[in-house]
């Protein structure tokens, strides 16, 4: 078909959009409504999985984690025999490493805290204080002070835990542990501070100590695994690949944050499912209203089909003439309702919504909603895709019309 019978049809389509003023301004705010809607529920969802991701990344996990063979497989249980030295040059060579901000040394180990007559069992993290700075950054602490490398005593213990052992700031406990040889080991260490992160299990039963703590609770050198933090999350199956290869050492693995992150990854099944089922509603609505606005188009505008065709036009030109009605509607509703969400989102997020505590997590905190291009897109698509769909019927049904029936409509 001739680029200007396109364009001809497309004008026409345009003038019969506009010349239908209150029945085209009901579709459009239907339409721009649905894509607002849609933006809101998907950037709010989008600001969980940002948060959460930074949150895991830089409170638990970093982007890298460098052990050895099969450590997370059967190492939990015996982490002394995957141990790390302290004087590996690979350390040296990661810190230097494009595109890393930070490399820390982690020990892993467990054992009994007591306080008073409370003795329970935790799960530790002997960490190096001043390397942890920026890996630990979303490690928030609710009461005290973080771990520092003046006090070489002191710990922190997550929320959870410090309310089971039913101890606070300042207060003085005992750690024991077993040692590779079968041996007990103690060490009297005072609470520095209380942290919570997004993982509520983590924060009933971990606790930081500096690394020489670990090590001498220990009696062990070296450490169960390194924690890199990168410049880019997006970046790190790359830097993986790249200096995996580098190294060419078989006796260390590089393990991606995501790999670790079951809590999230489930996390984000969920909420993409619920999005998911948020859009399909969405173009419902969308679908239902135009395709009832362009039903009443068409029967108000028999006569003129009618007319249409009795000099000529063709069935098809009728049906494209009402299908680019509906994609002119769902362009100008895409655009005007992505423009609105996005102001939208920008407000509330300047605002912030105060939210309960979600599941996993004991304190509220305020929303936000993160819009990126790609929920952008999304809403655009929605708009324009619902819009042609529901036009498909209507189109189909003016252009199977009996011109004498049509012409003698409403006559």
């Amino acid at each position: 078909m001739p680029f200007d019978l396109y364009r001809r049809d497309a004008t026409l389509a345009l003038r019969n959009v506009m010349r239908q003023g209150r029945r085209s301004l009901f579709a459009l705010v239907i339409i721009a409504g649905g894509v607002i809607a849609y933006m809101m529920a998907g950037g709010f969802i989008q600001w969980i999985f940002d948060s959460m991701r930074e949150s895991t990344i830089r409170a638990q996990l970093g982007h890298v984690q460098v052990v050895r063979p099969e450590f997370f497989e059967k190492g939990i249980a015996d982490p002394y025999r995957y141990l790390l030295p302290s004087d590996d040059p690979l350390f040296s060579t990661l810190s230097q490493a494009e595109g890393v901000l930070a490399v820390a040394p982690r020990l892993i180990f467990t054992g009994l805290i007591s306080h008073d007559d409370s003795t329970i069992s935790f799960s530790g993290e002997g960490v190096d204080p001043d390397k942890e700075h920026d890996l630990s950054r979303y490690l928030v602490i609710l009461e005290g002070a973080p771990l520092d490398a003046s006090d070489p005593n002191g710990i922190v213990v997550g929320e959870g835990l410090a309310a089971n052992l039913g101890a606070k700031v300042g207060d003085t406990v005992v750690m024991l542990a077993s040692t590779p040889k079968g041996g007990l080991s103690g060490v009297e260490c005072k609470i520095r501070g209380i942290f919570m992160t997004a993982t509520k299990a983590y924060d009933d039963a971990y606790l930081r100590a500096p690394i020489g703590v670990a090590r001498q609770l220990s009696r062990v050198s070296g450490a169960t695994s390194w924690v890199l933090l990168l410049d880019h999350t997006d970046r790190t199956d790359e830097f993986i690949a790249r200096e995996s290869a580098r190294a060419n050492r078989k006796d260390v693995q590089f393990i991606p944050w995501h790999d670790l992150a079951d809590f999230y990854k489930k996390t984000v099944k969920l909420l993409s499912t619920q999005v998911g089922g948020v859009e399909i509603l969405i173009a419902l609505i969308i679908v239902l209203s135009i395709s009832n606005t362009l039903s009443m188009a068409v029967i108000e505008r028999t006569g003129e089909i009618g007319t249409i065709m009795a000099l000529g036009g063709r069935r098809h030109s009728v049906l494209r003439l009402f299908v680019l009605e509906g994609a002119i509607l769902g362009c100008i509703g895409g655009v005007i309702g992505t423009a609105l969400g996005t102001l939208i989102a920008q407000v509330i997020t300047h605002i912030g919504i105060p939210m309960p505590p979600p599941p996993g997590m004991t304190r509220g905190f305020d929303g936000q909603i993160h819009i990126t291009l790609a929920i952008v897109g999304e809403g655009f698509l929605l708009a324009f895709g619902t819009t042609v769909l529901a036009s498909i019927f209507p189109a189909w049904k003016a252009s199977r019309m009996n011109i004498v029936d049509a012409l003698r409509h409403q006559r």
